[in-house]
């Protein structure tokens, strides 16, 4: 179906972390050669320190989060724009009041996903 509703696909807790929740709004699926994901973090919550082996290319829609990608940390809000090598270790935890919601495109390779440590710092 070219045209559907967020509210129509299901919301779906991330496995890892905490207060983070995941839609597949175009998967494998639908799209030969990327999916699209939404990616919602509550107040306080977090995805761990974890790679991937294929690229991360991001949208935020609303909220403030502190990223950490390699050895770097990031402070964004809305209207950023995130880039996540392949390979490289990254984080996320919500610093606002709000949740931190952003748009995730990956393309539709294998990806295996390993996580380095359990939490994220604060």
């Amino acid at each position: 179906m070219p045209i559907k509703s967020v509210d129509s696909v299901p919301m779906e807790p991330v496995r890892l972390g905490e207060g983070a929740y995941r839609q597949v709004l175009i998967g494998p699926d639908e799209g030969p050669h990327f999916a699209l994901r939404r990616f919602v973090i509550e107040p306080g919550g977090y995805l761990p320190k974890h790679t991937n082996t294929v690229e991360h290319e991001q949208y935020v829609l609303r909220g403030r989060a502190r990223i950490g990608i390699g050895d770097e940390i990031f402070e964004v809000g809305p209207g950023d724009v995130v880039f996540i090598p392949a390979g490289v270790p990254h984080w996320y935890r919500c610093i606002s009041q709000e949740p931190f919601e952003f748009l995730c495109a990956v393309p539709n390779k294998e990806d295996t996903l390993q996580v380095l440590e359990e939490t994220a710092p604060d």
